[in-house]
């Protein structure tokens, strides 16, 4: 679907690791050199032509980004992907609320942009690290999270979507308990905004974070959402120009409203500006069709590994596209390192997500990440090299 906007498309590759990153289409790529080529300048600063053409362009991204995800523009922070905005979030609002004995909930199948700013926050205020018990299926349910809740819960802080097991987890439904024992939700939406539908005002989040570049956008750009109240007392962690009104000493310092007090120095502004193309893309798709099909694509990979008595998945009942297995008695790289060789890209590891070996026994899986553009014939090409054991055991030699 799609595949002739895709120039990566030209280079004889299957990728199947689009949960690390995506193909950028062709109106990604020329937006970004648009910008480069006829108009460069720096946003929010110049009283010429060209840095107006850059102002209009920028803030231009922040409303698709704002439509695409049904927040307010003023809500929108842009941030160099979704691990500083976790970071932020941690760093600039909770460091502030948080008590001795403060409990923070994740879960073992966090990426570790979920885990480690909470792990020092915790170290830092003397808080309390609890986990989300997942079912036998490696799922979150509501009522698994409700079971390690107490009074002193202050965040719960999710993916939607994991980047190992893949479950889709109850948003909607944990924000409402949440919010009913006054707890904070913070969702990771790294690996489900690109794949699913997102409406932050129908799940009620707290704070959203999520990166451009898993979803045909470029790297090194992101998005902070966070309800306006709560962003309003987030402390910035970066000071400097763009962000202020005013300073006359130390005693006077003024900010600017949001979204810029949360967006100091120069941004990425042609990444922004390809964030702005990349939204246009995807929603000219439309959403619910590259989740449609990427369900289908899924069932039929699954289906056709299932069909090799070796392959153990471990993530079957996922509802994403993301199916981690392994291959027995092989290490997972080693497999990887063998379907490179005909040029399938696929990740093998622990995905960052290093505790989550304390759940599914194992530290390291292969994993396959789809996306719209991915075929059932790629996925025939893939089972197919998979099918014999005996030759990947002799090709990794």
């Amino acid at each position: 679907m799609h595949r002739e906007d895709f120039p990566m498309m030209g280079h004889d590759l299957i990728y199947f690791d689009n949960g690390a990153t995506t193909f950028k289409p062709k109106s990604v790529i020329d937006a970004i050199n648009d910008y480069y080529n006829n108009y460069s300048a720096n946003a929010h600063r110049g009283d010429y032509s060209i840095s107006y053409k850059v102002d209009v362009e920028y803030e231009n991204a922040r409303i698709k980004v704002a439509k695409f995800i049904n927040a307010d523009p003023e809500c929108v922070v842009f941030t160099s992907g979704a691990t500083e905005g976790l970071n932020i979030i941690a760093s600039g609002f909770f460091d502030n609320l948080l008590e001795p004995g403060d409990e923070i909930i994740i879960s073992n199948a966090e990426h570790a942009s979920n885990v480690l700013p909470w792990f020092r926050l915790a170290n830092k205020h003397n808080a309390v690290i609890k986990y989300v018990p997942l079912d036998t299926n490696l799922h979150i349910t509501l009522e698994n999270l409700k079971s390690v809740v107490t009074s002193k819960t202050k965040v719960i802080a999710l993916a939607e979507i994991t980047n190992v097991v893949g479950d889709v987890r109850p948003i909607k439904e944990i924000c409402e308990f949440a919010h009913q024992n006054n707890i904070f939700i913070v969702c990771d939406g790294a690996q489900s905004v690109p794949h699913k539908k997102t409406d932050v005002k129908d799940l009620d989040v707290d704070f959203l974070v999520f990166s451009a570049h898993k979803m045909c956008g470029p790297t090194g750009v992101g998005v902070l959402y966070g309800k306006k109240e709560l962003l309003e007392e987030v402390e910035p962690l970066c000071l400097g120009g763009g962000m202020n009104e005013s300073f006359d000493s130390e005693k006077e310092i003024y900010l600017k409203d949001l979204p810029q007090r949360l967006e100091a120095g120069t941004p990425n502004i042609a990444g922004v500006i390809g964030f702005g193309a990349a939204i246009d893309y995807l929603s000219n798709i439309g959403m619910l069709n590259i989740s449609i099909y990427e369900q289908k694509l899924k069932k039929y990979l699954i289906n056709k590994l299932k069909e090799i008595p070796y392959i153990q998945i471990v993530n079957e009942e996922a509802d994403s596209g993301i199916v981690a297995f392994n291959v027995d008695g092989i290490f997972s790289q080693d497999v990887a390192y063998y379907l490179n060789k005909y040029n399938i890209c696929v990740r093998a590891g622990n995905h960052c997500a290093k505790i989550l070996k304390n759940s599914i026994g194992v530290k390291n899986t292969v994993r396959v990440s789809l996306y719209f553009y991915n075929t059932k014939e790629e996925v025939d090409d893939l089972v197919e090299l998979l099918s014999n054991k005996d030759k990947i055991m002799k090709e990794m030699i």
